[in-house]
């Protein structure tokens, strides 16, 4: 059953990581990847929500495996992250690099902990 939750989180996490990924690009005239940037925050607050959201009891395991593991983990993209910053970098962007990993690390961490306080008010 485990399997199965996480494939059906995956199976809409992946669609969606590369159609937000498409739409968000293409409204920035940027070597910035925008839309790896957007998706990665996101699936972060999603997943600071869910954990914060388990440990408070408003959350199943099923739920998180099905959201956390399966959709967050599509959603998100280290792969591409670490992909597209060596691209930035072997094209002489090198403040894009830069400003892709602390923007994408911070924003990130920021959102997991935004998440997880908006799960602690909901459900402590």
């Amino acid at each position: 059953m485990t399997i199965l939750l996480i494939i059906i989180g995956a199976a809409i996490g992946a669609p969606l990581r590369y159609l937000t990924d498409r739409a968000v690009q293409a409204r920035h005239d940027s070597v910035f990847p925008w839309g790896t940037w957007c998706v990665n925050v996101a699936g972060s607050f999603l997943l600071g929500l869910l954990v914060t959201g388990l440990a408070e009891g408003g959350v199943s395991s099923g739920v998180m495996t099905t959201l956390g593991t399966g959709f967050c983990g599509a959603l998100t993209t280290y792969s591409t992250f670490g992909y597209e910053t060596f691209r930035l970098f072997e094209d002489g962007s090198k403040a894009y690099a830069l400003m892709n990993v602390v923007g994408s690390i911070v924003a990130g961490l920021a959102a997991a902990v935004l998440g997880g306080l908006v799960a602690y008010a909901v459900w402590h």
